[in-house]
């Protein structure tokens, strides 16, 4: 089950929560599991992150921290942000 897996601190599972409620265009939803799983070191969340504070999804755009989330998505080895 995905919500155990959420309440085990899977940043992986949060990552995936987080997506399908971006899609969904639930943004506010989306940018607080992105920011846990980034938070827990999930490349993925961060790439997405950067890409929020770039769009202005749910969030004041922001290049300061749209470059910190794509760095670390690069640290963690994420194709796009490389």
């Amino acid at each position: 089950n995905n919500m155990k897996r959420v309440e085990a601190n899977d940043p992986v599972a949060i990552y995936e929560m987080g997506k399908n409620r971006y899609f969904e265009g639930d943004y506010k939803s989306a940018f607080k599991y992105f920011s846990k799983a980034a938070g827990l070191g999930d490349a993925e969340a961060h790439y997405l992150l950067s890409v929020m504070y770039r769009k202005g999804d749910n969030v004041e755009k922001d290049e300061k921290k749209e470059v910190y989330h794509l760095e670390e998505a690069a640290i963690g080895g994420h194709p796009y942000a490389r």
